[in-house]
């Protein structure tokens, strides 16, 4: 629709060249009852989360981050401190990665809106379109908490406490990123709208199959018994999950430095699978293909 007025899209950042290294820009809106409930988590939960999913965008093409704005709607019915205690938590996100607020804006909106802007930098930014057949596939942390809170939430219950955290606190993972650029990382993306949705714009991006088992997801325990009260496999329940905020990345055949990862990150990496000739996403479980279904923005 835009045509070669947008000629950059498709990666989690669009990119101005400067001097020697690139400006990285992306932003991200949080919307009530679509992006979080009040009755869920609080205000200053909702401003980490909404700045979180931002930066996660940075980390998503190694960039180091530079600073970001954000832009509050709200109700008029909606009391101050609820808007000071959000702005706290884009303040508490925004040190996290060491990126400071420099900015935003303020109006009256019908629902709670936060949109954040984040600005960051990189000398060779990491895209979606750099896998290459050969490449072995990565994702850091655990997968699949965000949504077993979401499962906690929509039969009535409170979410045990590991994976209340995933939800209301995720954790861009700007260093990791940093670590796996430098590591040789041919292609990366964060997993906002859950593995099945973002290996296959990764997949789509590179032109390549990715092959993935799911049984290698890395889960923990309360993933697993959300799963098994859902009667669903652990590995097809947390890659249809959203905002887990981790990194599925494609290093070369070589890499095997998993272990110094941990250790100098503090966060696990672990091998999922494979890229190979082809253009799309394989989920494999047992032996099987498994088609699974990803978030749709407008579904």
């Amino acid at each position: 629709m835009l045509g070669n007025q947008a000629p950059g899209l498709g990666d989690d950042c669009g990119f101005i060249k400067v001097g020697g290294e690139y400006l990285a820009l992306s932003t991200d809106v949080s919307v009530d009852q679509v992006h979080f409930r009040f009755d869920w988590i609080d205000a200053r939960a909702v401003g980490w989360r909404a700045a979180a999913s931002a930066l996660s965008d940075l980390a998503a093409v190694g960039a180091e981050p530079l600073g970001l704005v954000a832009a509050v709607a709200m109700p008029a019915s909606a009391d101050q401190h609820e808007l000071l205690e959000l702005m706290a938590g884009v303040g508490s996100a925004a040190e996290y990665a060491a990126a400071p607020v420099l900015g935003g804006d303020l109006s009256r909106s019908a629902v709670w809106s936060v949109a954040v802007t984040v600005l960051g930098r990189s000398r060779k930014p990491i895209t979606r379109s750099g896998a290459e057949p050969g490449d072995r596939l990565w994702v850091t942390g655990t997968v699949g908490g965000a949504r077993a809170a979401l499962e906690s939430w929509q039969r009535g219950e409170q979410p045990p406490h590991e994976t209340f955290w995933r939800y209301a606190h995720p954790e861009p993972r700007i260093r990791a990123a940093q670590w796996l650029a430098r590591a040789g990382a041919h292609a990366m993306i964060d997993l906002s709208d859950g593995l099945a949705s973002d290996a296959a714009h990764l997949a789509a991006a590179s032109a390549v199959q990715l092959e993935i088992d799911l049984a290698r997801l890395p889960v923990t325990p309360a993933v697993v018994h959300a799963a098994k009260r859902l009667n669903r496999s652990t590995g097809e329940f947390a890659a249809e999950g959203g905002e887990d905020y981790e990194l599925l990345v494609a290093m070369p055949p070589a890499f095997d430095e998993a272990d110094a990862f941990t250790q100098e990150c503090g966060l696990e990496l672990t091998r999922i699978g494979s890229v190979e000739k082809g253009n799309a996403a394989r989920f494999i479980l047992h032996g099987k293909t498994i088609q699974l279904t990803g978030y749709n923005h407008f579904g």
